[in-house]
């Protein structure tokens, strides 16, 4: 991948066309309301700057999946953010890509009363896998504090982490069923 793949759009000057490139941009950082409202959007800004930037499909689709998962975390189990300058109520989204083409996706929230790990949950759970799908889709994941009390969960994707069946790449429990039935005799 190149240091920026750029976009191209036409413009007509008497009569005369000229192909004008525009450099797409390597990183973005938006706010994001404290809540369900901003996911959306911020997926699709982040998906549409992407695929402008040339970035394979299988990373934007995974990116714009742990974007969705720690925008959730962040509305579910941190503050908003308090400052002025991002927006009462919000929390903020980040991506850039650097020039080796890899990805990092950061949400930022005003912290919260438990730090982000993955969990266990249990079958029938209905919350509780974000992390542990963020894990396995990611090559690297953290988080970072501020001395504001600011929380940032930071994840790194690149193409040759991803593997191609979803459910490769989520971590489950080996299960062994063969001890679990008998060996049936041949009744014939």
């Amino acid at each position: 991948m190149g240091a920026f793949t750029p976009w191209r759009g036409a413009k007509e000057v008497s009569g005369v066309a000229f192909v004008v490139a525009q450099e797409v941009p390597t990183s973005s950082s938006m706010a994001v309301p404290h809540g369900p409202a901003g996911v959306g959007q911020a997926r699709h800004r982040m998906r549409d700057q992407l695929r402008g930037r040339g970035m394979p499909d299988a990373v934007v689709d995974d990116a714009v999946l742990i974007l969705s998962e720690l925008l959730s975390n962040a509305c579910r189990h941190g503050r908003p953010l308090g400052r002025a300058e991002i927006g009462d109520g919000d929390v903020r989204a980040a991506w850039e890509v650097d020039g080796a083409g890899r990805l990092t996706v950061e949400v930022t929230d005003g912290g919260g009363p438990t730090r982000p790990v993955p969990a266990t949950p249990s079958v029938t759970a209905r919350g509780g896998r974000g992390l542990n799908i963020i894990t396995s889709l990611a090559q690297d994941w953290g988080v970072r504090d501020s001395s504001s009390g600011e929380v940032t969960v930071w994840v790194i994707v690149t193409e040759g982490h991803r593997h191609e069946d979803f459910s490769t790449r989520v971590a489950v429990p080996e299960l062994d069923f063969a001890d679990t039935f008998d060996p049936v005799d041949d009744l014939s």
